[in-house]
């Protein structure tokens, strides 16, 4: 029977660990879910922020407790949960009366005589998943055999519309090979309005995490785009999977550095690409890309612009892919690394910036004052993660911008997504690969005083920064 302290312990501790996998690659948060004794475990399963892809890996590689403390948590984001879309949820559904008369004049025979093939399948998912998985999920009712590697090799040959891809990820109970597979098309191919639903549904329902979804995703502009996914109607990462995939995308860009070389010729090569990302940046970086075709009669080419422009959307004929060209522009910019705005605010900002060492006297104060500040452009995300203490409090956005309804969201997202890509940038820098380091700082993080950066470098130097010069 555990005291009242230990209990409390394993609550910090599995708190401060649910913030750390927010940045820590798959093998390490792995390697620090193995570390964790039963009783931080099962409250890191019921712990409100544990990230999605920590809940895929728990899922995947956890035991019977975890996936049944994690199945009972209402605020995770992961499968199997009451409520989100998965195949109970659509076991009771019924294909609607209305369309089996035009499933049996497309089909030749009625629907109901006898299961359908893997042909007959796709044939049908061509046809109703061109737009939402609605149709598709009614089709997936009727009684079906479907062989996976064949749906694949179809898959590929013509690519499904992500309705029918997003539908047979909902219900079909697909391996992983499986998955990865139709998450990859042609370069060539259009992108419809719901090109990401596919992706975002395989990491909600558990399927992949980022860090894996960024590796089999093709063509390679796809994942850049989800690297930057503008806010919108229908189905889209919420502020912590945005978060998540920014991580996974930034780290898989990281051989590029700070190159701009490099990054243009990523943007001008993006496009075109049919790998995924990690094959186009390690391409890019060794140089093996073709360089433009250039005609005898082509007059020469205009010197390079002082920023990467936006590339034309060509048409969609003549093997070409048709694409946003400003919104793939927009996504590498905002994912390139950018020199420092230079400090402006003067005292006000020396003052807001010492303020985050000295806690109000109500939690409720404090809030309101860091919001103010972070409206008035007197600080930013990143200055609360550097400045801010403890630590834990600055990796914990409820504690500088105060509890939501929901952990999905802030109203402030923008300074939620600077200060978790300050943090990525902080422990990969400090910690990098060695999972020693990391669970060192998940073991420090609840009881330590200060800063985040004062953290990394005891930990990482094995001594108090309190004596250094």
């Amino acid at each position: 029977m555990s005291t009242a302290v230990e209990d409390r312990n394993s609550r910090r501790l599995a708190w401060c660990v649910a913030h750390v996998l927010r940045h820590a690659p798959d093998h390490i948060a792995l390697d620090l879910l193995g570390r964790l004794d039963r009783p931080t475990r099962k409250y890191l399963c019921r712990d409100e922020w544990l990230p999605a892809s920590a809940v895929t890996l728990l899922l995947r590689h956890g035991s019977e407790a975890d996936r049944h403390f994690i199945a009972r948590n209402p605020r995770v984001v992961g499968r199997p949960l009451p409520g989100l879309p998965g195949p109970a949820r659509y076991a009771h559904r019924r294909t609607p009366p209305e369309l089996l008369p035009v499933l049996r004049a497309e089909l030749g025979r009625d629907p109901t005589d006898g299961a359908l093939s893997t042909a007959e399948l796709i044939g049908l998912l061509r046809r109703h998943g061109i737009r939402r998985p609605r149709v598709a999920l009614d089709v997936l009712r009727l009684p079906y055999v479907l062989d996976p590697r064949e749906a694949a090799a179809e898959h590929e040959r013509q690519p499904l519309a992500a309705g029918s891809v997003e539908a047979l990820l909902l219900v079909a109970e697909l391996p992983d090979d499986t998955v990865r597979a139709l998450l990859a098309t042609p370069a060539t191919a259009r992108d419809g309005r719901s090109w990401h639903r596919p992706a975002v549904r395989a990491v909600r329902m558990g399927r992949l995490t980022h860090e894996e979804l960024v590796a089999c995703v093709a063509p390679a502009r796809h994942t850049l785009l989800l690297g930057h996914l503008p806010p919108g109607p229908g189905l889209r990462w919420n502020l912590p999977e945005q978060a998540g995939m920014r991580t996974a995308v930034t780290r898989a860009l990281n051989p590029l550095g700070d190159d701009p070389r490099l990054w243009s010729e990523l943007l001008r090569h993006a496009p075109g690409f049919a790998g995924p990302l990690p094959d186009l940046v390690a391409a890019v970086v060794a140089g093996s890309l073709p360089g433009p075709p250039q005609s005898p009669q082509a007059p020469p080419a205009p010197a390079a612009p002082s920023a990467p422009l936006a590339p034309p959307a060509p048409p969609a004929p003549s093997g070409r892919a048709e694409y946003d060209g400003a919104a793939l522009a927009r996504a590498v910019r905002h994912l390139a690394p950018t020199a420092a705005e230079p400090v402006t605010g003067g005292v006000e900002r020396e003052l807001a910036l010492a303020s985050l060492a000295v806690p109000m006297e109500t939690v409720q104060e404090d809030i309101r004052w860091v919001r103010d500040c972070l409206d008035r452009s007197l600080l930013t995300g990143v200055d609360v993660v550097r400045h801010k203490l403890p630590a834990c409090w600055a990796l914990d956005e409820d504690h500088w911008l105060g509890d939501v309804d929901h952990p999905d969201r802030h109203d402030r997202p923008e300074a939620v997504l600077a200060a978790r890509a300050e943090a990525d940038r902080l422990f990969a820098l400090a910690l990098g690969e060695d999972p020693d380091a990391w669970w060192r700082v998940a073991r420090t993080l609840p009881d330590f005083a200060g800063t985040l950066p004062h953290l990394l470098l005891r930990v990482t130097d094995g001594d108090s920064v309190s004596t250094r010069p």
